[in-house]
């Protein structure tokens, strides 16, 4: 069995690691998650999930891969961060109303000597959502700690009409691709011991 340590708080991805074949423990690195002007939202979430793994590294008491992992929101080219209130997150839930998103996760791995991301992008198409809708979901308080002002496993889940690309991607770790990408890192860690 593999271990290592998950760079993240999320209960979402800590329950979704838990499910590959994976031992781990969690740490929580504190990295400033801050948009850099001109950065295409592409390369933010992948330097985003770069950084969570090397904060980790330099934190972790055991000499374990980290995997960092972050999700964002986009919609024609804008990144829709958590909302600020709710009033922020009524006008980000119209905007995505009868219109189709995308959600990028990255992953991450590293240890002291590399680090190896992926970028895994879904499409996310939203049935049209009236304004009641709209006031009622953000009630629940499920759309205010969470990019874009929705979560697809829960509540929010009701106003996805379509996806195209991976469930677990938007829910906040890509389990197809972070099973693969942990595979890659262990084979590349073995191939340097035997050079």
């Amino acid at each position: 069995m593999i271990t290592l340590y998950l760079a993240s708080s999320s209960p979402r991805r800590r329950e979704l690691l838990s499910l590959l074949d994976v031992q781990f423990s969690t740490i929580t690195p504190a990295i400033d998650e801050i948009w850099q002007q001109g950065e295409a939202p592409e390369d933010y979430v992948i330097r985003l999930a770069r950084e969570k793994s090397q904060e980790g590294v330099r934190q972790a008491t055991n000499d374990y891969p980290v995997l960092g992992s972050d999700t964002i929101v986009v919609q024609a080219g804008r990144i829709l961060e958590k909302p600020r209130d709710k009033a922020h997150a009524a006008q980000m839930l119209s905007n995505l109303s009868g219109a189709t998103h995308q959600v990028m996760t990255a992953i991450a791995i590293s240890d002291k000597t590399r680090t190896i991301s992926q970028l895994v992008v879904t499409d996310v198409t939203f049935r049209k959502m009236t304004e009641s809708e709209i006031s009622a979901y953000i009630e629940t308080g499920e759309p205010m700690d969470k990019a874009g002002a929705y979560g697809i496993q829960g509540k929010g889940g009701r106003f996805v009409q379509r996806i195209e690309g991976s469930y677990h991607a938007v829910v906040g770790l890509p389990l197809v691709e972070t099973e693969a990408l942990i595979a890659q890192f262990l084979s590349l860690a073995n191939d340097k011991e035997i050079s």
